[in-house]
C-alpha cells in the first residue's frame, strides 16, 4: 500500500528522495507486517500498542479483517475473545479481598482496573478507527444471533452492552423530526426498520409523513444517517381505538391545529446490536415536550399499542403465573353460559378456545370476555415475576397509565394472530410521569384510568389472592372517563 506523505518528502537536485520521517517509516512497516497476522495477533498487538496513530492503524486493520470473516470464522473469533480476553478471576478475587480488608482509594482503583476486561479495552481502541462504532454495533448483532446456542458468549455480549450504555446515553443522542424532505437514505431505512406496522412502499410512507402525522428519531454522531429509534404519531381528535383509520392511505388529512390528541402508534428500534439499551423512554417524553411546544392545542398524549403476546399467553396453561385453566374458569364465570351456547361445548374454557379460532365470526360473544382477559394479561400475567407483555412493561415503567382496552382495534391478520384483534391505549400525563414510574418500578403499582378501575379490581380478585406490592391499582390525577 502506498502512503502519500505529501510535503514530507522532498526531491534533491539529483532527484534522489530523502528518507521519510521515522514515525511514518515505523507506521508503514507496521502496516506491512499486519497483513500476515491472524486476528488473534491483531487483537494482542492492538492492546499492547501505546501510540495513538498506531492504535488507529491497527484498529482499522482489525475491523477490515473482521469484515472478511465468514460465519464459522466469526464464531471462532468470538470464542477467542471470550476465552482469552476476559477478566482474570483469580486476580479479581484477590483485589476484592484487599479492598474488603483495607478500603482505600488505592485498593479501589486497583480493583476497578482489574474489573475492566481486556475485551473492553480492545473495543475502546477499535472505536478509535473510522466506522469503529458501526462495526462494534454490527458485531453485537452477530453475537446476539449465536447466544442461544453458545451461552459462553454471554460475557462478550455483556461487555459490549455495558460500553453501548455509556456511549449511547441521552447526552449523545440528537432528536430530529423526519419529514418527506428528509434524505432518501434515511427514509428508506424507516421503511426497512419499521417493526410494528409494516410500511408498504413510498405512498404509505408519504401518508405517514403528512401534515397530520409526525415522526421523530434519535441519531448518534458516530452513526451517520442511521436512526437509532423512531416513533410515529398521528394527530387526531379524541382517543383513537382502531388502527385502520391511522394507516388508511386515503384517510382525510386533519389540519394540525384542529387536533387535540397525539397518538403514538409505532415505536421501532432500528439496530439489533443495541438491543437492551433503553431509548424509548427518553424519546417519548422529549417528543411530548416538542409537540406541546409546536401545538399547544394538544390535550391528550396517548398510544395505540399492540398486545403482542396475548394469544400465546392465553393458550399457555402451563405457566403457574399465567392463564391456568383454573384462573380462566374463574375469569370467564359470568360469560360461561353464552360461550358454551355459542360453541356447543360443555366446558367454558374449551368453548373459548374453539371460538377464538375465528374471533371475528364470534365477536359479539367474545367482546366482553376478551376485554376482561386482556386486562388480566396486561396487569396480572407474569413470567418470573415480571409482566408478560413487553409493551405494557415499557409504558408503565415509563410513567404512563393504562387508559383503555379496545376490542378488535386491529382486525388485520397479524393483529388477529397476536392478540385476537385487541389493542390498548396508554396515556402519558407529564405531571404523573414520576409518580407512576416510581410506583410501578419500586412497588409494582399499575396505574389505570377510572373507567378500568372497577373491572381491574374484579380481575385482580379473580386472579389470585393479593400479594404485597403486586397488582395494586392507582387512579392517576386528571384521569378521564
Amino acid at each position: 500500500m502506498a502512503i502519500d506523505t505529501g510535503s514530507n518528502i522532498s526531491v534533491s537536485s539529483d532527484s534522489t528522495r530523502k528518507e521519510p520521517p521515522r514515525f511514518f517509516r515505523r507506521l508503514l512497516l507496521k502496516f506491512q507486517q499486519l497483513r500476515n497476522k491472524d486476528i488473534r495477533a491483531l487483537c494482542t498487538q492492538l492492546l499492547s500498542e501505546r501510540g495513538e496513530a498506531s492504535q488507529t492503524v491497527l484498529a482499522q486493520e482489525l475491523i477490515s479483517t473482521y469484515e472478511t470473516l465468514n460465519d464459522e470464522q466469526r464464531l471462532e473469533f468470538f470464542e477467542i475473545l471470550s476465552r482469552e480476553f476476559g477478566t482474570n478471576e483469580a486476580v479479581l478475587c484477590g483485589l476484592a479481598g484487599d479492598y474488603q480488608q483495607s478500603p482505600s482509594v488505592a485498593t479501589y482503583q486497583a480493583l476497578a482496573a482489574a474489573m475492566e476486561s481486556p475485551r473492553q479495552k480492545l473495543f475502546l481502541r477499535m472505536n478509535t478507527a473510522p466506522h469503529g462504532m458501526e462495526t462494534l454495533v454490527t458485531m453485537r448483532a452477530h453475537v446476539g444471533r449465536l447466544l442461544r446456542k453458545h451461552p459462553e458468549l454471554g460475557p462478550l455480549d455483556a461487555d459490549l452492552k455495558y460500553l453501548f450504555g455509556l456511549w449511547f446515553n441521552r447526552g449523545f443522542l440528537r432528536l430530529e423530526r423526519i419529514g418527506w424532505h428528509t434524505s432518501a437514505l434515511i427514509l428508506e431505512k424507516l421503511i426497512e426498520y419499521e417493526s410494528v406496522h409494516e410500511i408498504n412502499g413510498w405512498p404509505d410512507l408519504r401518508r405517514r409523513l403528512a401534515p397530520d402525522r409526525r415522526c421523530f428519531a434519535f441519531f448518534h454522531p458516530a452513526l451517520i444517517d442511521e436512526p437509532i429509534i423512531f416513533v410515529e404519531i398521528a394527530l387526531t381528535k379524541g382517543l383513537v381505538g382502531e388502527l385502520d383509520p391511522l394507516l388508511d392511505l386515503n384517510a382525510p388529512v386533519l389540519a394540525p391545529e384542529e387536533a387535540d390528541t397525539a397518538t403514538f402508534y409505532s415505536i421501532s428500534n432500528c439496530l439489533n446490536g443495541l438491543r437492551g439499551i433503553s431509548f424509548g423512554n427518553f424519546l417519548i417524553k422529549q417528543v411530548v415536550v416538542e409537540l406541546g411546544n409546536e401545538l399547544p392545542g394538544l390535550k391528550l398524549y396517548t398510544t395505540l399499542s399492540p398486545l403482542p403476546r396475548f394469544a400465546s399467553a392465553l393458550r399457555d396453561n402451563s405457566n403457574a403465573e399465567g392463564f391456568t385453566r383454573e384462573r380462566l374458569s374463574r375469569l370467564l364465570g359470568e360469560y360461561a353460559a353464552k360461550l358454551v351456547e355459542e360453541a356447543k361445548k360443555p366446558d367454558p374454557v374449551d368453548a373459548l378456545y374453539y371460538l377464538l379460532e375465528d374471533p371475528l365470526s364470534h365477536r359479539d360473544v367474545l367482546a366482553r370476555p376478551l376485554h376482561r382477559l386482556a386486562l388480566a394479561y396486561l396487569t396480572q400475567s407474569r413470567v418470573k415475576g415480571h409482566l408478560v407483555d413487553p409493551v405494557a412493561r415499557f409504558h408503565l415503567s415509563n410513567g404512563a397509565r393504562l387508559e383503555r382496552i379496545n376490542r378488535f382495534g386491529n382486525a388485520r391478520s397479524y393483529g388477529l394472530s397476536d392478540s385476537f384483534g385487541l389493542m390498548a391505549n396508554y396515556r402519558y400525563v407529564p405531571e404523573e410521569f414520576e409518580e407512576n414510574h416510581e410506583g410501578f418500578v419500586c412497588e409494582g403499582k399499575i396505574s389505570v384510568s377510572k373507567q378500568l378501575l372497577q373491572e381491574y379490581r374484579t380481575v385482580a380478585g379473580l386472579w389470585s389472592e393479593p400479594k404485597p406490592g403486586k397488582a395494586r391499582a392507582t387512579i392517576a390525577r386528571n384521569s378521564r372517563e
